[in-house]
C-alpha cells in the first residue's frame, strides 16, 4: 500500500479490545479468573510453566472444550489483575521487580523465575494481596545484555 494522500477513517475497536474471544485447545478446561495463554498454534489454554506461550489475560468464564481444537471459545479480558505470588522464596516477585516482567508459574500464580517459562506481563504492584500484573498487551521481556 502507498502512503496516505487524503484523510482516512481508521476504525477503532470498541473499548480498545480489552475483551477478546479465543478458540480453546482440544480437551482443555479453562477456569474463570485464571491466567489464559495462547500456544504456538493460536489456541487458548490455562497458564502454565512453559516457554513459547503468549499471555492473553484473565478468563471471564469457565469453558470446557471436550472436542477438537477451537470447538469452544473463551472470553478473555486484558488489563491489570492480581495473581498469587510464587510460594518458592527465591522465585517470589518483590518490590524490586515492579515495572519489570514476571512469568507464568501456573494458571493462578506468577514468578520471577524466567527459565523455561513465558512472560505473564508487567508487574505494577506487589503486596499481601498478591502481584498486580498488566497482561494481554503483548509484553515480552527485553533480551539479556551482552557482557
Amino acid at each position: 500500500m502507498a502512503k496516505l494522500t487524503a484523510p482516512r477513517d481508521t476504525h477503532e475497536i470498541a473499548s480498545g479490545a480489552t475483551s477478546i474471544v479465543l478458540p480453546v485447545k482440544a480437551a482443555t478446561t479453562i477456569y474463570q479468573g485464571s491466567i489464559v495463554a495462547i500456544d504456538a498454534d493460536g489456541y487458548a489454554l490455562p497458564g502454565k510453566k512453559a516457554a513459547g506461550l503468549k499471555a492473553a489475560g484473565r478468563a471471564e468464564e469457565t469453558v470446557e472444550n471436550t472436542g477438537k481444537d477451537g470447538e469452544a471459545v473463551v472470553r478473555v479480558k486484558r488489563g491489570v489483575f492480581v495473581f498469587d505470588n510464587s510460594a518458592t522464596a527465591a522465585n517470589k516477585v518483590g518490590p524490586a521487580d515492579i515495572l519489570g516482567p514476571c512469568y507464568i508459574e501456573d494458571d493462578q500464580t506468577v514468578t520471577k523465575a524466567a527459565t523455561g517459562a513465558s512472560v505473564a506481563g508487567l508487574v505494577v504492584r506487589v503486596d499481601d494481596e498478591g502481584v498486580a500484573v498488566e497482561m494481554g498487551f503483548g509484553y515480552t521481556a527485553p533480551a539479556a545484555a551482552a557482557s
